[in-house]
């Protein structure tokens, strides 16, 4: 039987997600496997967010709210925004999705860094849109190719801060600089998934003054830093305008109860928080000193993970640390051939990977 299926939709790229531990353990036949790849919280959650999803476990025959009125109500009063401001998703990606398709009409186009999140690229093209990719400057988002990217038919652009897989940044200044050449009809949509490893105060934080340019849209998840990745939970502040059309469009219980609970309890507990950006700060600094120590090229990062230029085939590296229980990620799908992504870990994940890098480099 043969299907008509939609042209933008044979053009996607899958999205290849990082395998988790217990498929790498089973494949390659080990066990306690450390796992770096996926730029994940090694620390858990908060032990509030336990006691928070085991409440609500009698209540799951019943539909999840809509609009998690608590959730929305604490992060409102965390920015300094309004309830009508927020976006609840599932994950940040969701919205990412809700975005492209209240906005662009086919046809229509959405500027972005290359390499940046696949899910910019998916979501542009199932809503029909067109993707304009900008290369990378130096590693970091090329703001002026990003304006010079800029026609008529471009309806959004999107902008990463700290930048995922390079760690770099863009400043307050560059940022305001980049966002005065863009016309008022364009959204900017600024993923800041990794803000809270932010330790440059010179960085540029678009919730440092919310909603002071209703062309802004702000991403933020709870995968990183808070440890909820598994309960796939992100949120959006915007103008009261945009969140309307997008609260239009989401399906209307896109985010579960457990989630929703969880992430009231994470927001909370900001004893965790600080805890978890010591500690992960602590790893990087740590990692970047014995790869820098081994001869290998770390490149500077404002994020909870770092690239590192291995100066050999990342790909077969990667290969050899698998066999050694240590997962990582090769940027050679990015371009980057001797490149890998790691994320910092506990004391001991950070340990075991030098040892194991350091071993099948021949260091």
């Amino acid at each position: 039987m043969s299907f008509s299926v939609s042209e933008s939709v044979k053009a996607i790229k899958p999205y290849e997600a990082g395998k988790p531990l217990s498929e790498v353990e089973r494949e390659y036949g080990i066990t306690n496997a450390v796992k770096l790849a996926s730029n994940e919280n090694p620390f858990g959650c908060s032990p509030k967010v336990a006691d928070a999803v085991l409440s609500k476990l009698p209540d799951m025959n019943r539909y999840p709210e809509p609009i998690p009125f608590t959730l929305c109500q604490k992060l409102a009063e965390k920015y300094h925004v309004r309830m009508e401001n927020m976006v609840i998703g599932n994950g940040s990606d969701d919205i990412i999705a809700l975005l492209a398709h209240g906005f662009l009409n086919p046809g229509q186009e959405a500027v972005m860094p290359l390499p940046s999140f696949l899910m910019y690229e998916i979501s542009v093209k199932t809503a029909k849109g067109v993707p304009v990719m900008v290369p990378l400057k130096d590693f970091s988002t090329n703001l002026d190719g990003l304006v010079k990217a800029v026609t008529p038919e471009t309806k959004l652009v999107f902008v990463t801060n700290p930048f995922n897989p390079t760690g770099a940044v863009i400043t307050k200044d560059e940022f305001l600089r980049f966002a005065d050449k863009l016309p008022d009809n364009v959204l900017i949509i600024v993923d800041e998934a990794y803000i809270e490893f932010v330790r440059n105060d010179s960085v540029y934080n678009s919730l440092s003054v919310p909603l002071a340019d209703p062309r802004i849209v702000t991403l933020r998840t709870f995968s990183k830093a808070y440890g909820l990745a598994g309960f796939r939970i992100g949120y959006g502040i915007m103008d009261k305008a945009v969140a309307e059309i997008l609260n239009r469009i989401r399906q209307p219980f896109n985010v579960n109860t457990l989630a929703q609970v969880a992430a009231q309890a994470a927001l909370e507990d900001t004893d965790f928080l600080s805890k978890t950006i010591s500690g992960t700060h602590q790893g990087i600094d740590f990692l970047t000193q014995k790869f820098t120590e081994a001869g290998f090229e770390v490149m500077p990062t404002q994020a909870n993970f770092f690239m590192v230029d291995v100066k050999t085939s990342s790909r077969d590296l990667c290969e050899k640390l698998l066999r050694k229980g240590v997962v990582v990620r090769s940027l050679a799908s990015y371009g980057y051939d001797t490149f890998l992504r790691i994320n910092a870990g506990t004391d001991q994940e950070n340990q075991t990977c030098v040892d194991a890098l350091l071993s099948v480099a021949g260091k």
